[in-house]
């Protein structure tokens, strides 16, 4: 279990609170306003940001001050952040080892993780041969070669147009499922949401609230919802 005890994040004078849980297995997107602090809980349970107060803890140990490599989250950003002189091999090969000293049993991850995005046999293009498409699945593919249950998504699918986005969304589900790891996925698209997130994390007023059923949070939603929702 993700367990967020009494979290306070700060940042300047922008303040979120957030205690609640979340089931290591589950799918849960997160949204609400611009500037609400959606990537800034990210952020937080990615270690990238620090408490100022509050807890953090998976499967009953404390990781309010883990070093992000070493916590149960492998992290997908907006920007794909792939280098463009290294090759689809290898910027995958990043998320098993940053040296890219690959040993034989990791490079059949990387080639088992670029099958499973359907790039099998891409292995040597660079980025700039590939579609949009075929980036943001390079992107997944270094994600998942990282093996943690649980994927934190920060719209890395934002850029693409609805077909690509919808087609990334489902095969991220699927793999979710294949895999059995959780998922927090940040979105302004409340439709993401309901495609393929059973809950969702509402942030708004300086407050993530807990998870709630996608389609009871969508199909009747608190005020600060319904303002974003233009409802």
């Amino acid at each position: 279990m993700l367990e967020l005890k009494n979290i306070e994040l700060r940042q300047g004078t922008f303040a979120l609170h957030a205690s609640f849980s979340v089931d290591p297995a589950a799918r849960a997107a997160v949204i609400g306003p611009s500037g609400a602090g959606k990537s800034t809980l990210l952020m937080a349970l990615a270690g990238f940001l620090k408490p100022a107060s509050g807890q953090l803890s998976w499967d009953g140990a404390d990781i309010t001050s883990t070093a992000p490599s070493a916590r149960p989250f492998s992290v997908l950003f907006q920007d794909n952040n792939l280098f463009p002189h290294m090759s689809v091999a290898q910027n995958v090969g990043l998320g098993v080892r940053p040296s890219l000293r690959l040993s034989a049993k990791d490079k059949t991850r990387v080639q088992e993780a670029l099958l499973s995005v359907g790039l099998l046999g891409m292995d040597e293009r660079k980025p700039a041969e590939l579609s949009g498409g075929q980036q943001s699945r390079v992107a997944l593919a270094r994600v998942l070669v990282q093996r943690k249950p649980m994927l934190l998504l920060d719209e890395p699918f934002a850029a693409l147009g609805p077909a690509l986005k919808i087609e990334m969304l489902d095969l991220v589900a699927e793999l979710c499922e294949k895999l059995g790891a959780g998922l927090l996925m940040v979105s302004h698209d409340p439709e993401d949401a309901r495609r393929i997130c059973e809950n969702t994390i509402l942030v708004a007023d300086g407050l993530a609230h807990a998870p709630t059923a996608t389609d009871d949070l969508l199909d009747n939603p608190p005020e600060p919802l319904r303002a974003y929702l233009g409802k």
